[in-house]
């Protein structure tokens, strides 16, 4: 929380990105860590430090702008996206959304990341196809957001 570090849902790791609040003109240099924002309409979550730079600490979201200035090392170039349909605390909240799920899902997978539980669909080579399987499964939970997978372990 306290380093100049980020979380994006498709940037990999270690990419070195420019953030730049648009409503004060503020500019923070962060590194990506981690997964998210599993918000829609959100791009990026910063750290506390990071979002402290930029004064968004008060209202907690600002209008931004990023520029990627170091990309981080490319993750696999196939396979690499998934559909998020959900992210708990609690392991059997996730395993009760992947029940619910029509047949045609039963490939849904429960995968740790942190301290949540996140319910992922698909394993999709493209960007455009995991955003056209997550327009088909917004309507069944109310939030499908594709994640990129850089990790053998999902």
């Amino acid at each position: 929380m306290e380093r100049m570090t980020a979380a994006h849902r498709t940037l990999p790791f270690g990419s070195g990105v420019t953030v730049r609040n648009l409503d004060n003109g503020k500019t923070v240099e962060v590194r990506i860590t981690d997964r998210g924002p599993f918000i829609d309409g959100r791009i990026i979550d910063l750290s506390r430090a990071a979002a402290r730079a930029i004064d968004m600490i008060g209202p907690g979201t600002a209008r931004v702008r990023l520029r990627v200035d170091r990309p981080g090392p490319a993750a696999p170039a196939e396979g690499t996206f998934a559909v998020q349909l959900g992210a708990f605390r609690q392991r059997a909240n996730a395993e009760q959304l992947r029940r619910r799920l029509p047949p045609r899902y039963a490939d849904a997978r429960l995968a740790r990341e942190g301290d949540l539980w996140q319910v992922l669909v698909g394993r999709e080579s493209t960007l455009s196809s995991a955003q056209e399987l997550a327009r088909i499964l917004r309507p069944l939970t109310g939030e499908a957001v594709v994640v990129r997978l850089d990790g053998p372990d999902r």
